[in-house]
């Protein structure tokens, strides 16, 4: 066994020890003891790691060590959801702190001028694209100082299609600066990105986080559709000691799965990119308070947040690619739990099921139907879909 690397090894500001005692880590993950040690040399960096690998203090820990608390606008860093710009800001708030480090978030869904205010006293700026051009237009935000420049999640950056707003963005910043990249995959285009903006940079891979001989993978062939949401629900009360997320396909699909489990009496929250920012900023509030016992979401809001103790990983619809599996599945299953990932399967899931299926590292077996009870959805202003409810169970069963 590889004995890892303790925090105390590092060499860096006791006040960051401190804080690293105060919040109970000891040793490093393995994308951190790469990382970290090349930072704080100065070095560019490519690192690839799945959320949940402790990639953010892989940056943040370094960079705090080696900014100065008296100069603003040191730090920027590019997320591609307003809710990881939130929880990226969290942990260099959090670490920072006692540092008198000060980070600010800028993201789109709200009001600019508190933004404007927090921008002007802040030595680390955690932005998404869109919102920091906005705020270059209006000249509202000083970049010349910028001394390091971290792109965050730059493979979802790359599907969501910020990637020319972040090349404007890159493009106005000093040469003289270290670039620090981070990334679930490597793929050719944020190799591409790499070798045009970083100098000489060190490529860190890391294993996945996700251990899959205590990943339970199973799918469910439903050959009613209408029998979708009721398997669901039975599988939430009886078969889900934990935290659950359960994946959708669109916004709409998201709000009405959360709308009819609430409806089951089911403690459930809900994001998706369509929600008011103050309704996505509560959903995550009750998810950090534990009050929450179901997050409905779809992949994009989902993407980038470290959501802790999932034991279970539904995919109410099928993604549609083998990549995006990997991304939901691995919220499960880490840090030596046993975790659960589930796929409820239907007719018009099949072609994506197929591509999904077509990773020969994915194990995923089919699961025997259990004996549930039907329950009504209701699809709000389009109309009812109604189930016929009845207490007897359903007795088809599938090979």
């Amino acid at each position: 066994m590889v004995k890892k690397m303790n925090f105390e090894k590092l060499n860096i500001n006791i006040k960051l020890q401190r804080k690293i005692e105060e919040f109970g880590f000891k040793n490093l993950t393995s994308i951190q003891e790469k990382c970290i040690p090349e930072i704080l040399d100065k070095k560019d960096v490519v690192g690839q790691a799945e959320t949940g690998s402790g990639k953010t203090l892989a940056f943040c820990l370094p960079i705090l060590n080696m900014i100065k608390p008296n100069v603003d606008g040191q730090v920027l860093v590019l997320t591609p959801t307003r809710e990881l710009c939130i929880q990226v800001t969290d942990v260099f708030r959090d670490f920072g702190k006692n540092l008198g480090i000060k980070a600010t978030s800028i993201y789109g869904g709200v009001n600019i001028k508190p933004q404007i205010r927090n921008i002007a006293n802040s030595n680390i700026i955690v932005a998404t694209p869109g919102r920091l051009l906005d705020h270059i237009s209006r000249k509202t935000v000083d970049l010349r100082n910028i001394r390091f420049l971290v792109l965050d999640e730059t493979d979802k950056m790359l599907d969501m299609g910020f990637i020319e707003d972040v090349e404007k963005i890159i493009f106005r910043l000093p040469r003289d600066r270290q670039t620090l990249m981070f990334s679930a995959t490597i793929s050719e285009d944020v190799y591409q990105i790499a070798k045009k903006h970083l100098k000489n940079p060190l490529m860190f891979r890391t294993k996945s986080f996700v251990d899959t001989d205590k990943l339970n993978q199973k799918y469910y062939d439903i050959h009613n559709h209408n029998d979708k949401f009721s398997l669901l629900v039975h599988l939430l009360k009886n078969s889900t000691p934990g935290l659950a997320i359960v994946f959708c396909a669109t916004r709409r699909e998201t709000d009405i799965i959360a709308k009819n489990l609430r409806r089951q009496e089911i403690n459930v929250s809900e994001i998706h990119g369509g929600m008011k920012q103050n309704k996505r900023l509560k959903s995550l509030d009750r998810l950090k308070n534990q009050k929450t016992d179901v997050l409905v979401a779809t992949d994009v809001a989902a993407r980038g947040l470290d959501i802790k103790d999932v034991s279970h990983v539904y995919n109410y619809d099928v993604p549609r690619t083998s990549k995006e599996y990997i991304h939901r599945v691995g919220r499960t299953a880490r840090a030596g739990k046993n975790g659960n990932a589930v796929t409820l399967l239907t007719s018009r899931d099949h072609d994506n099921f197929r591509r999904v299926q077509s990773d020969e590292k994915l194990r995923i077996e089919q699961a025997n139907f259990p004996q549930f009870n039907k329950v009504d959805l209701f699809r709000g202003a389009q109309g009812r879909k109604t189930i016929r409810s009845t207490n007897g169970p359903n007795l088809n069963f599938y090979r």
